[in-house]
């Protein structure tokens, strides 16, 4: 499969969002590649800050298909038993409770831990059956439901305090992961 991948920097995009957007040459017959980057070109498109461990998650799975698609020789099947200790499980838990407003990146996870990236994201999946980044946003919902059962608490508010950059990305994660938006969801609780 011959791929010809060109980043373009560029002020503003046609969707007015800032940055860097992929351009594809060539066909793309690996569907795992192609989902990739169109999930790459979304969320350059969206240009929200603060997605940067989805973009770390995107570049580790982009690595690991050239990789696959480039292996001389088929790899030798993975075979894990059990994935991260308890210890580096709780490890890693208490660094996303503890930067849930803040930014957190793959890296910062896996250093936490020390192992590498890639190690540390087949460990974590393993572990919990999600990837970091998944992991990550459902401790936010989590967090985010506590604080939504609270009165004085504006959405706007939550949402920051649980690491969203915007209303917008907050309600839309929310409403993918608990299938009603935040305002609903406060509805709910108060009756």
């Amino acid at each position: 499969m011959k791929i010809a991948v060109k980043v373009v920097e560029s002020g503003k995009d046609a969707a007015g969002a800032l940055g860097s957007q992929v351009e594809v040459r060539g066909e793309l017959v690996d569907d795992r590649i192609r989902a990739l980057l169109a999930a790459l070109n979304a969320a350059r498109i969206r240009g929200l800050p603060g997605d940067q461990l989805f973009l770390d998650s995107i570049e580790q799975a982009l690595a690991g298909a050239r990789i696959d698609d480039r292996a001389v020789r088929p790899p030798l099947p993975q075979i894990f038993k059990g994935g991260l200790s308890p210890s580096r499980l709780r490890k890693v838990t208490e660094l996303v409770h503890a930067k849930i407003e803040d930014e957190l990146t793959l890296e910062e996870m896996a250093n936490a831990v020390n192992l590498s990236v890639a190690h540390f994201s087949q460990m974590f999946r393993k572990s919990t059956g999600q990837s970091p980044h998944r992991f990550v946003l459902q401790q936010r919902i989590e967090r985010a439901k506590e604080l939504l059962r609270k009165a004085e608490a504006r959405v706007l508010d939550v949402a920051v305090a649980c690491g969203f950059k915007t209303q917008q990305h907050f309600a839309r994660v929310f409403r993918q992961i608990c299938g009603t938006s935040p305002t609903q969801y406060r509805r709910e609780v108060f009756g």
